[in-house]
């Protein structure tokens, strides 16, 4: 949904049909979550040229901009709202980009130090008025939104305040927080923040004195502390003339330009070199690790071993595939398993099996197997339990015209019940504020039916858009009287108001007049 409402958007702005795209990932999404993001581009209706890691798009952005001359050795560290992807590129007169290394934490980021708020907050309102609101998740809700803005707001401020409006049982709740006790509040979360780039300086043998610039990408870079840790850590001027929001994107719009054999000459000299994220191997013996392709390996890449059986006239053999940097397959990633038969019995360990690792360049993996003495062979696209595959990716396809008209209805059931809404609050509110003119029976009357109608709203949350229509030509219909009625007051009292402005007065008595 998110992918089809930005082709809308971009389809409004160019005035034309937009019909393939660069989609970005972070870097560390595994083979399985960079198959969805291929399958929901597919299911918007795109065709998806490359996928693209995030730091990779950045650090497109950054050498194009600066058309750099000779080599450099860039870090770019993305901390956005859910992850937190490191990665170290080495850019060399600003056409070639090879990626040494990366890392990340895919459980970390800028929702992390919302919920530290909102925790805190949270217990601040349980000691002020002894109310336990964990387990409400309407007013968890709204406290989540007040605190991320506070967490914005301390980027360039010492202090915050967090104002809800009868945030639970009609008690309307204030909250202040300092920078510093946010901090604290966040300190472990910000140490880990330098985990993956320790370790993606390890992995590109490579020592905090050896990266030239550190570019900052991602709205959580913005947190002073954050950078504060970041210049002490690497003892350099971190790079922030790169709008953080704007910079994958920038990226990936030159990637896509290259594809499309745009003509300018900087881009078409462009050559990109990405990395595997993590480790890629199968199942050995005793439930051991067996890497065919080790992490931060370039890709596009082709990796093949050598297996053999574990059993005396074995004739099949069921080949695991997994991801990750344990020793134990069990302490990593399961990707997808497969068989292959027909092979010619023997004592174990004669027989041998070429298992063929083959990653295109969106990182997407491909595994065969083949048998030297026969030839048989099985090939298989990775798939595993959250996958879709290609009957049920075209029934979705098949599906989507009915979808669209069904959140089309929804949308102008919205629209009908947020008219709705707005028509009972701007009543309740002219009525309230300017109702002197009503008798006190007029406008107990018609408090009354106000409240009556939001609790109406409050009970009725999924209606039909008719439901919604016929409430409001309802009130109209009842309260036409009462309010045409006020309007006339209002009317005549505003008219005398501006007569006695502009009439020139000559006596007292035309004064009193």
């Amino acid at each position: 949904m998110i992918l089809l409402r930005m082709k809308q958007a971009a389809e409004t702005y160019l005035g034309c049909e937009v019909d393939s795209a660069v989609i970005t990932v972070p870097a560390y999404f595994n083979d399985a979550q960079r198959q969805a993001t291929r399958v929901a581009g597919v299911l918007a209706g795109l065709k998806v040229s490359r996928i693209v890691n995030e730091p990779t798009a950045a650090a497109l952005a950054y050498g194009l901009e600066r058309n750099l001359k000779g080599e450099k050795n860039v870090l770019i560290y993305d901390l956005g709202g859910g992850t937190l992807d490191v990665s170290i590129l080495t850019i060399a007169e600003g056409s070639l980009f090879e990626v040494k290394s990366t890392a990340g934490n895919t459980r970390l980021g800028g929702e992390d130090f919302d919920n530290r708020l909102v925790a805190y907050f949270a217990e601040n309102f349980r000691k002020t008025y002894n109310i336990d609101i964990l387990g409400h998740p309407r007013a968890l809700r709204r406290l989540k939104s007040a605190s991320e803005g506070a967490k914005r707001f301390l980027t360039s401020a010492t202090e915050a305040t967090v104002d809800v409006e009868s945030l639970y049982d009609g008690i309307d709740y204030r909250g202040k927080i300092s920078r510093s006790l946010f901090e604290e509040l966040c300190s472990d979360l910000f140490r880990d923040t330098l985990v993956p780039v320790q370790q993606a300086l390890k992995d590109a043998k490579m020592t905090h004195n050896d990266v030239n610039d550190i570019i900052l990408i991602g709205g959580s870079t913005r947190i002073p502390k954050i950078r504060s840790m970041l210049t002490e850590f690497f003892q350099k001027t971190l790079t922030t003339s790169i709008n953080p929001d704007e910079a994958v994107a920038y990226g990936a719009a030159i990637q896509a330009a290259k594809l499309s054999g745009e003509s300018n000459e900087k881009i078409q000299d462009l050559l990109l070199l990405d990395v595997v994220p993590l480790s890629l191997g199968v199942e050995a013996a005793r439930g051991m690790m067996y890497k065919v392709v080790e992490r931060n390996t370039p890709i596009p890449c082709r990796h093949t071993k050598d297996l053999t059986t574990l059993d005396d006239y074995q004739v099949s053999m069921t080949i695991e595939v997994f991801e990750g940097e344990r020793t134990l397959t069990k302490d990593n990633n399961l990707l997808g398993v497969f068989d292959l038969n027909g092979i010619p019995p023997a004592p174990r360990g004669i027989a041998k099996i070429d298992v063929t690792f083959d990653l295109d360049a969106n990182g997407i993996l491909t595994v065969s197997a083949k048998d030297r003495s026969t030839g048989n062979s099985e090939t298989i696209v990775i798939r595993n339990e959250h996958r879709l595959t290609k009957d049920e990716i075209a029934k979705m396809l098949e599906d989507a015209d009915f979808f669209r008209e069904e959140d089309k209805e929804r949308k102008l059931c919205l629209e009908a019940r947020n008219q709705l809404e707005n028509y009972v609050y701007q009543v309740k509110n002219t009525v309230s504020e300017k109702g002197e003119t009503m008798s006190m029976e007029e406008r107990v009357v018609m408090d009354n039916e106000c409240e009556e109608a939001m609790s109406w709203l409050d009970k009725n949350t999924d209606c039909l858009r008719e439901e919604y229509e016929r409430k409001m030509t309802e009130l109209m219909k009842r309260w036409s009287d009462i309010l045409k009625q006020f309007y006339a007051h209002v009317l005549r009292h505003r008219a005398k108001r501006q007569r006695c402005d502009t009439y020139q007065a000559t006596s007292i008595e035309e004064i009193h007049e």
